[in-house]
């Protein structure tokens, strides 16, 4: 005889062999039991959870002469009966192939015919959604009034494209997905019986592929068995499944949190050259860094997970080293990835350069990357790692390529556009770097913005610098764009983590005390885009004012 795959050899017989669906088999086995069959069912759920088995056993179960808590005996003679494939009175559909009106109507013929030797005809249908409208049409009025010794069990994984009038003259059952533990546990008791050694933790691996569905892990199954020799493996399982090791993802993920772009890209052509695929590469890197988020963030993370022991150390370690937030916008990286490679005939270019962008925090403009870093510099200012930038006796202004850490921690965007009377960046040219001294007397002499605008910005920035001892002020404000609105001084960014930052009560005291010192008493900061709103800005300023006052608008 022929080899036949696992899933159809160790496919349940009676409602008690079905894995974790008890919801349905005590309703079923108490219709049984009491004799309160009825004559349409619906079973939904995902592929792989029991649909078509329990259909089955359930047409032998009300047919059945001596049922056992509600499943068939398999030995009286109507089991007998039943069991051979050519038997009348089961009859399964497929309305993939049989999807047609005329198929319905021929159908609605035969239904007439008493059955041959057993109490109910069953007719089951699966996925009964590839039905047309025409065939739905053809089948309603027999689903609604059959004869007494017929019953319909319509199988499908798309309630939701059913009709409502074919919904409604069924009784449905929902079937779940199967935890994985069940899995595991279904598994190592058929690989027991065939008589087959094996590791837990390719087990596991096997179950985690199913996603849920006993059919799709018992055919991993055995294309593993088949595959191995002698004893299933961890590394077994990983080659048939295409899948990276786990340790070599979890060392590619270490270095990205870590944002190591040297060891992470070292890592990906590691396990490229192994043969891995890049899609591939992406799905089990999201998998890690929400394995990750969940150690991070959880108590209860390993009977979450459900990986063995040895595994979850090492996800819990490297989670807990990293920053939560880090993990989050990593994570958010790789899932665009993983949607992205969908489309790119580049797909290694694509997801080193994603690589990149979650290990270079300076390269991501994203608001939550934007407010760690900004973080890490208040952090470092109350820590005293580094003091406030000072003007140097010449009047010095702080260049790109200074030592100071704020440049390295926050690079600078593109510069905002020169006002017209002051000269380009000395750093642009081979001559040495001018001071604000010896810039034109205009900006030197006249420390009056109110009277010199066109120079406001420059005065600003060096106003800002001599009287506020703050370097992380000072580095939100390099790339502001600056201008008058009759004698209101606007100062615009089109970041909304760095508008929010200035307008808050201690940091605008701070840009207030710098723009008095030339001059200026009215000022305000907008995100670029946004229109003047003066009574907006009014309530603005009485909160700054009364910060201990609640101050409601109706």
């Amino acid at each position: 005889m022929a080899y036949q795959a696992l899933y159809r050899t160790f496919r349940p017989s009676t409602l008690d062999g079905l894995v974790r669906q008890e919801h349905i088999v005590k309703i079923l086995a108490n219709q049984i039991e009491t004799g309160r069959v009825g004559h349409a069912y619906l079973f939904c759920g995902p592929r792989g959870t029991g649909k078509t088995s329990t259909a089955k056993i359930f047409a032998k179960a009300i047919n059945c002469l001596h049922p056992v808590n509600g499943s068939p005996c398999g030995k009286c003679e109507v089991c007998k009966a039943l069991a051979d494939p050519a038997n009348l009175d089961i009859s399964e559909i497929d309305a993939a192939s049989n999807n047609g009106v005329n198929e319905m109507r021929d159908l609605r013929e035969k239904v007439q015919y008493p059955p041959v030797s057993a109490r109910f005809k069953v007719y089951i249908i699966d996925e009964v959604h590839m039905l047309s409208d025409s065939a739905f049409n053809a089948l309603l009025k027999t689903l609604e009034e059959p004869p007494k010794h017929a019953v319909f069990i319509l199988a499908t994984t798309e309630p939701h494209k059913l009709p409502a009038t074919i919904l409604s003259r069924c009784m449905r059952f929902d079937f779940k997905l199967i935890p994985q533990e069940d899995i595991e546990e279904h598994l190592k008791k058929i690989l027991q019986e065939i008589g087959k050694e094996y590791e837990d933790e390719a087990v596991s691996a096997i179950a985690r592929a199913g996603a849920g569905s006993m059919r799709d892990s018992l055919s991993v199954a055995d294309i593993c068995i088949s595959y191995s020799k002698g004893k299933l493996t961890y590394a077994d399982v990983c080659e048939v499944l295409g899948s990276a090791d786990f340790y070599e993802v979890a060392k590619l993920g270490e270095s990205v949190l870590k944002e190591d772009v040297s060891a992470a890209l070292s890592e990906t052509e590691k396990v490229i050259a192994s043969g891995k695929g890049v899609g591939v590469l992406a799905k089990d890197m999201l998998t890690f860094l929400n394995r990750c988020t969940i150690a991070k963030t959880c108590r209860n993370a390993q009977e979450l997970l459900g990986l063995p022991a040895e595994m979850f150390a090492e996800v819990k370690r490297i989670a807990d080293a990293a920053d939560g937030r880090k993990i989050l916008r990593t994570s958010e990286i790789f899932a665009q990835v993983e949607t992205d490679l969908r489309y790119s005939t580049s797909p290694r270019i694509l997801f080193e350069t994603a690589i990149a962008k979650a290990c270079l925090p300076q390269a991501d403009q994203d608001v939550l990357t934007l407010a760690r870093r900004l973080d890490a510099l208040e952090a470092k200012l109350r820590s005293g790692g580094f003091s406030a930038p000072q003007a140097s006796p010449q009047g010095a202004r702080m260049t790109e390529d200074s030592d100071s850490p704020f440049t390295e921690s926050v690079p600078r965007r593109a510069a905002r556009p020169r006002m017209a009377e002051e000269e380009p960046p000395a750093e642009l040219f081979s001559a040495p770097r001018t001071s604000f001294a010896d810039r034109k007397p205009e900006i030197a002499g006249n420390t009056n913005a109110l009277e010199n605008r066109k120079a406001a910005g420059a005065l600003f920035m060096r106003s800002l610098r001599k009287n506020v001892k703050s370097g992380v002020l000072f580095t939100m404000c390099q790339d502001l764009e600056t201008s008058f609105e009759g004698d209101t001084f606007v100062l615009t960014t089109d970041n909304e983590v760095i508008a929010s930052r200035l307008n808050s009560t201690e940091n605008h005291k701070s840009l207030q005390q710098a723009l008095e010192a030339i001059g200026i008493h009215d000022f305000v900061v907008r995100q670029k885009g946004e229109k003047a709103d003066p009574a907006k800005e009014q309530i603005e300023q009485l909160k700054r004012d009364f910060p201990d006052t609640d101050i409601e608008v109706k």
